[in-house]
């Protein structure tokens, strides 16, 4: 699926660069349903109108033959919910709900306790909703899309100015790099999770989730490929991904868990807000 580098990400003479500023970067969706009927919800909304934001955990630019470049957002994943209810919010059962977008199509993945579970779409007349919910932006919402706001960030160049960085509790945003024969992905997300040694200078991730694409995919169907994933690195040459697959726990049942381990090339940077 993945093949080793053959060229490493541009370098600037300079060590700054323009990173995504995950605090004020979303994906916003607008649902009214007196204009146009949602095709993904899962009951009867209690208001007509709502306008939903949600804070990004990763943005993935895809690169490809022939010019081809998307970009796509993963959002922060939430609870299924009514909105603006008395009482009972949680909807049952209840969903973990996490939303990808990319430029026309937006992907919903739900989890529930178990994978394979599905709930009834409304009206029940669209059948099931799918755990993996693909549709268009704009037949699905009034208005959506992914608001991307970048800053000025500074390239940490090596373990010292990484650990210093970490030690020094400023905010870190990875940069991973993967390619295949087809396409070349670079992955941003922000480190939540770091370890730090300054008597050895040895640092290394442990963060998500992030998006790892499947690069066997035709470009308008890559998003419909698109897994979950935790990742770890200690150095700019490699990263190991925790893949989100349905895990067998018990006979006939599975649940969705960070379970399937991969060792890939990639090409690692760490930055930093200036």
């Amino acid at each position: 699926m993945f093949f080793k580098i053959d060229r490493p990400l541009p370098r600037e003479r300079t060590t700054t660069m323009q990173a995504v500023d995950f605090s004020r970067s979303f994906i916003s969706f607008r649902v009214d349903w007196e204009k146009k009927k949602s095709q993904t919800a899962s009951h009867k909304p209690p208001y007509t109108l709502n306008n939903c934001r949600i804070e990004l955990e990763c943005v993935c630019t895809i690169e490809g033959q022939d010019g081809f470049s998307e970009q796509f957002a993963l959002g922060a994943s939430c609870k299924t919910e009514r909105v603006g209810v008395d009482q009972d919010i949680w909807t049952e059962p209840n969903a973990d709900f996490v939303p990808l977008f990319g430029r026309e199509k937006f992907l919903i993945l739900k989890a529930f306790d178990r994978a394979g579970k599905t709930v009834k779409l409304y009206p029940p007349s669209l059948g099931n909703q799918p755990e993996r919910q693909v549709g268009s932006i704009a037949e699905n919402y009034n208005s959506g899309g992914i608001k991307i706001v970048r800053t000025k960030a500074e390239v940490l160049d090596s373990p010292q100015a990484i650990v210093e960085a970490t030690l020094a509790n400023e905010p870190l945003i990875a940069i991973t790099q993967l390619s295949g024969s087809r396409y070349t992905a670079t992955l941003e997300y922000p480190v939540k999770s770091m370890n730090a040694n300054e008597r050895d200078w040895v640092y290394q991730t442990d963060t998500g989730p992030m998006l790892l694409p499947d690069f066997e995919r035709q470009p308008d169907d890559l998003i419909a490929g698109m897994e979950l994933a935790y990742s770890a690195f200690n150095c700019p040459d490699w990263i190991e991904l925790l893949v989100r697959v349905p895990t067998p726990i018990a006979d006939g049942i599975s649940v969705h868990h960070y379970s399937r381990s991969l060792h890939l090339d990639a090409h690692n940077q760490m930055v930093r807000y200036k």
